[in-house]
């Protein structure tokens, strides 16, 4: 986007008050539910590759590896364009002059790497009708919860997430931004078997990159070299993301993302949540997880 329409969004959500709606049950921002005829009957390609996840479980981490293997390492084109530019995020919907997900993505060239945060129950049916391959990457819901937490503070389109403690029981009721992370994960990984989705571990990704990185790259089809795929795993690494203006979202002003409050990036580990929750937090949490998840055969590590 250029810079005169950049500084005509920013007066625009400087004066806009944002809501949230909602679509069977979900969650999701009064603008997205406004166009969500559209965003539902979005016509996915057969060459597609879609990164899906809960929010803030490592989405922009993959869709870069993803990207670097289709551009086979090439770190200049993988700096063509910010994140949100070039992987669109099919359900957002931001005020013009800022083009939709719908629209950047109906403007681009195959094979697109496209982005939903969407449970599987809301996502356009075309993705499952025309088999496209779905990257799906799962992030053990205590650190998703205190990085969301952190997010919605900064994230100037989302509701401000108030105090810790009563962020923790919004959480786990669900009625946050996306909905339930229970419901997000488990979708997913019910229909993994049916579908062309790989499913990734956030914490599988912290551990052992590169092993993650070769499972992406076979799963896209591509055969890269030991060279090529040492490459990628430095430049998708949390220091150089971290430092990298189209991977960071520093090219966002600080309408949109402040991040004076909390960075995008803000650390990238796993056992984060052990510095927010409370020992009373921590039991409720268990409860709720093993009431919930109990026979799923879904296992996820909350710390290394």
């Amino acid at each position: 986007m250029d810079p005169a329409a950049m500084e005509e969004l920013v007066k625009v959500m400087e004066n806009m008050q944002f809501t949230m709606g909602h679509i069977e049950g979900v969650s999701l921002p009064g603008f997205t539910c406004d166009k969500w005829d559209t965003i539902y009957n979005f016509q996915a390609r057969e060459d597609d590759i879609l990164i899906s996840t809960y929010p803030k479980a490592g989405t922009t981490w993959m869709h870069e590896i993803m990207d670097l293997i289709l551009q086979e390492g090439d770190i200049q084109k993988s700096m063509r364009a910010p994140c949100y530019v070039k992987v669109p995020f099919i359900e957002m919907v931001t005020p013009k002059p800022m083009p939709s997900g719908v629209e950047l993505a109906e403007k681009m060239a195959s094979p697109r790497i496209l982005k939903t945060h969407l449970p599987i129950s809301l996502l356009p049916p075309s993705f499952l009708e025309k088999n496209v391959k779905v990257v799906y990457v799962a992030r053990n819901a205590k650190d998703c919860m205190v990085s969301y937490y952190y997010f919605q503070k900064m994230n100037k389109g989302l509701p401000d997430p108030g105090t810790w403690e009563n962020y923790f029981s919004t959480f786990l009721s669900g009625d946050v931004p996306w909905g339930s992370w229970f419901d997000h994960v488990l979708g997913w990984w019910k229909a993994v078997g049916k579908h062309q989705i790989l499913f990734v571990f956030y914490e599988d990704m912290i551990k052992d990159p590169m092993c993650e990185i070769r499972k992406v790259m076979k799963f896209l089809g591509k055969d890269l070299s030991d060279e090529v795929l040492e490459n990628i795993k430095y430049h998708t690494s949390f220091q150089a993301m971290k430092e990298n203006p189209m991977a960071n979202y520093t090219t966002l002003p600080k309408a949109i993302f402040d991040q004076t409050i909390s960075p995008f990036m803000r650390k990238g580990i796993v056992g984060d949540w052990k510095t927010h929750f409370t020992v009373a937090q921590n039991i409720i949490f268990d409860e709720k997880y093993k009431k919930t998840m109990e026979g799923s055969g879904l296992n996820f590590r909350t710390e290394l």
